[in-house]
């Protein structure tokens, strides 16, 4: 692999890449003049058919420096039925989306069939595009393979194959599916692969389905965008100080405030979060993967339009979405992955804006916020005093211990408990009942519905019950309108088991309900 790095010296206009006219009368009427370095490297080269290797953090225009040049190219030749000319494969189907509104903002001059293959949304429908042929398929990884599985997609018409968002398709587990799907292209294709990191798995991907590739890079992997603020803020552990910790920021941003994404790193943090935002008054939408479709769509619409002010996301939408005027970023959570911590900042400061990033920090988070300054290679400044200066209530030796209240003192031992009864002499008691002075006398009258067997000598009498009744059971004439295979034993012995268990409740030690019958011994103490 090489670096080339003289045309992007040499060319300082979308007209000095080789363009074809209609690409860039759309750029023009777009309001974009000068490239971006990522275009400027990896253009000329895709319109000469080369493979390309793009190292590339979000933000920085790769989407453009693919789209252009498969225009250019796709002036010439006509699609076929199921036969897509040209695949751009995307790990989520907001990327995929967005994808596709770029191919038509800048092909608007071009008689393009576009296809969309994503998740929720109709297989027909996506379907009867196919059959129409498509010049430019775009899909996410599964949807594509769907479709394949059921004999709507043939993919040796591919001449240009484009791998977006390499490094996460890692973290979601398709480089396998992204194997399978290479191996049905013709070797003869055009690759264009596009990652923000090069981890060894990557690479290898690489090295396997590109051919003698041009390497573009324009910043180096992991690097976090040096005109966007970064800032640490502390917090104690509990969700609600986090939550008030997070309301604070907001409004002590207000001013500068344009709009802002909160990132969670669980889907129920970011319903929880949005609700919560909600009590508050603040204007907040909420996305995440389990959303539908249409849902996930409309929200990320209101949220680029300036309907909504604040979105809570996971990272679903941490990569490559195109808000390009966000203000600042909270990550209301600190990324368990280093590397995610980039690509979530990336959404603010984006097209040479100044942008701002907070993380809100506990005592807990220390080992992940090293590491995300180990591959940045930048030490975060703190906001207004390190975890050193949280309060000793908001620590993490104060969170309530699961099964008592927030006052409710902590449990040393069971010394000022008095002896543990035996377990035949307990039952559940809620935390108001007070204990009663004599609860073995109390007790047992209020659950026996039938006396008590204090006896162990009447054990295998009991035992003797049980044999003549399954005996009988088994001597029982069969109904004459029920075949045999058609009865039901089953239900009938747990039913018996059943009032079994109940006769003998809280008459057994150490095996509770799994306990044989001949061995149960009620009222031991």
């Amino acid at each position: 692999m090489s670096s080339d790095n003289q045309i992007a010296q040499e060319a300082l206009t979308f007209a000095d890449l080789g363009l074809s006219p209609k690409v860039l009368s759309a750029v023009t009427d777009a309001g974009y003049t000068v490239p971006t370095p990522i275009q400027l490297g990896a253009i000329p080269h895709a319109l000469q058919g080369k493979d390309v290797l793009g190292i590339a953090q979000t933000g920085t225009g790769k989407t453009a420096s693919f789209v252009l040049p498969m225009l250019t190219r796709l002036e010439k030749g006509r699609a076929r039925a199921r036969m897509p000319r040209t695949l751009i494969l995307e790990p989520t189907r907001e990327l995929a989306a967005q994808v596709e509104e770029n191919f038509i903002k800048y092909g608007k001059n071009h008689k393009l069939n576009i296809a969309l293959l994503i998740g929720g949304v109709s297989f027909d429908e996506q379907e009867k595009k196919l059959e129409r042929g498509a010049d430019v398929l775009i899909a996410t990884p599964g949807r594509l393979l769907d479709h394949r599985e059921r004999g709507k997609l043939l993919l040796n018409g591919v001449e240009i194959l484009v791998i977006d968002e390499a490094d996460r398709m890692l973290d979601m587990g398709f480089i396998p599916d992204i194997e399978r799907i290479c191996e049905m292209i013709p070797f003869t294709r055009q690759t264009l692969f596009f990652s923000a990191t090069m981890p060894p798995e990557i690479t290898k991907l690489t090295e396997q389905f590109l051919h003698a590739p041009v390497r573009v890079e324009v910043s180096r992997a992991a690097s976090s965008s040096t005109n966007i603020t970064q800032r640490l803020v502390k917090s104690g552990p509990k969700p609600w100080d986090k939550r008030e910790t997070l309301r604070n920021l907001i409004n002590a941003e207000a001013d500068g405030l344009k709009n802002a994404i909160i990132f969670c790193n669980r889907k129920v943090e970011v319903a929880e979060l949005f609700r919560s935002l909600v009590k508050y008054d603040f204007d907040a939408g909420a996305l995440h993967g389990d959303m539908d479709q249409r849902a996930r769509m409309q929200m990320l619409s209101n949220f680029r339009d300036g309907k909504l002010k604040l979105l809570v996301a996971s990272d679903v939408a941490a990569r490559g979405l195109d808000i390009p005027e966000v203000s600042h970023v909270f990550n209301y959570d600190v990324p368990i992955h280093a590397e995610d911590y980039v690509h979530r900042i990336g959404r603010t400061g984006r097209a040479g804006r100044l942008g701002k990033a907070f993380t809100i920090v506990t005592k807990s988070d220390v080992k992940y916020v090293d590491a995300i300054e180990r591959l940045t290679g930048l030490k975060i400044e703190w906001h207004d005093g390190d975890l050193s200066t949280v309060v000793a209530s908001e620590s993490e030796d104060d969170a309530p211990r699961r099964g008592r209240g927030a006052g409710a003192p902590r449990r040393s031992g069971r010394k000022d408990e008095g002896e543990r009864k035996p377990r035949g002499e307990r039952r559940p008691r809620s935390a108001a009942e007070p204990k009663p002075a004599d609860e073995k006398a109390q007790h047992q009258p209020e659950l026996r519905s039938e006396p008590v067997i204090a006896d162990n000598d009447e054990r295998p009498a009991r035992r003797e019950a049980i044999k003549t009744e399954n005996a009988e059971r088994k001597t029982r004439p069969e109904r004459a309108d029920q075949p045999r295979g058609d009865r039901q034993e089953r239900p009938r012995r747990e039913d018996r088991n059943a009032r079994q268990r109940q006769e003998d409740n809280d008459g057994t030690v150490g095996f509770g309900d799994d306990m044989p019958a001949f061995m149960r011994v009620a009222g031991k103490v």
